[in-house]
């Protein structure tokens, strides 16, 4: 029998590796949380080969070059449930996706590419949060401690472990952004909940588009003020990463893992981004991780634990 059949059939060593891959869900969302956490180095590498809004606005513009095409069918079918709940699309597109990315981008100047991964930690507690606040979603004790203890590390973080940073109320600029852009996020993230019932990839691509509405006025206000300007070599190569790994493959990979294990357990995944982050930030820029880091790392994580496990 020939290497490559398979039950009597000729199939490619290659086809078969990528459908072992496409169904095992644990794999996908490891290379999910990866490509997310390269987002936070791409950020960084970012700085004087493209410019944030540049990097934003054309980031979208490519997803809606491609993927409307590919699921023409399915957004026709979904075409009156979407156009019913264009208010809501829109606002959560512009919300997770353009303001949440410009933001990051914009933070990468003045912040370390480690700041930016650690301090995306704290979605899931923002999350928690909002939830309370806008349905009175009960926080049980174990996780207001959890809280507490990665709003600690948040601080930890912003403050790189310097007690009169906080007395003097000294913060880098880039890990305010960065801040501001975690919680707006998190409240992406609860509005999701009143999502319209379609297929995930096609809000998505909703989604996308109205980020995409929305990114073209920012780049506007950028050229006319003079800080835009024609990406170096290096910087289309950034913005290519972006639109096929952070933008693409990532949501097929991520819809995928919940279609295999659920939502719920594919979400526990998300916590592995300040990991990974810091990692690739050390491989690839050679960023210093601090102890401060270390420890700023261990509290949001610990954080999460604690109000994601003890505190059902």
């Amino acid at each position: 029998m020939s290497p490559f059949s398979q039950q009597g059939r000729n199939v490619h060593p290659t086809q078969t590796w990528l459908q072992r891959a496409w169904g095992n869900a644990y794999l996908l969302m490891v290379l999910t949380t990866l490509m997310w956490a390269g987002n936070a180095v791409a950020s960084r590498l970012a700085v004087g080969n493209i410019s944030p809004m540049m990097l934003t606005s054309l980031r979208w513009v490519a997803v809606c070059a491609i993927m409307p095409w590919l699921l023409r069918d399915q957004l026709r079918t979904h075409w009156p449930v979407l156009r019913a709940h264009w208010r809501l699309i829109a606002l959560l597109g512009a919300l997770g996706f353009t303001t949440f990315n410009t933001l990051m981008y914009l933070a990468a100047y003045s912040t370390s590419a480690i700041n930016i991964g650690i301090l995306q930690g704290s979605i899931p507690v923002f999350v928690l949060m909002g939830a309370f606040l806008v349905f009175r979603t009960r926080i049980t004790l174990m996780q207001g401690i959890g809280v507490a203890v990665t709003l600690l590390g948040v601080v930890v973080t912003a403050s790189r472990g310097d007690i009169h940073t906080l007395t003097a109320f000294r913060f880098v600029p880039g890990d305010v952004l960065m801040i501001i852009a975690c919680v707006l996020y998190a409240g992406f993230t609860v509005g999701v909940r009143k999502r319209p019932p379609v297929p995930g990839l096609v809000f998505f691509i909703a989604m996308a588009s109205f980020a995409c509405i929305a990114s073209l006025p920012l780049l506007a206000t950028e050229i006319a003020l003079g800080r835009s300007y024609i990406p170096t070599t290096q910087g289309w190569l950034i913005l290519a990463f972006t639109v096929i790994f952070p933008s693409m493959v990532s949501q097929l990979s991520f819809m995928r893992a919940i279609e295999l294990i659920g939502p719920g357990r594919a979400g526990v995944f998300v916590n592995l981004v300040p990991v990974f982050a810091p990692i690739l930030a050390v491989l690839i820029i050679g960023e210093p991780f601090g102890l401060y880091h270390a420890l700023a790392l261990v509290l949001v994580l610990g954080g999460i634990f604690i109000a994601e496990r003890l505190g059902r």
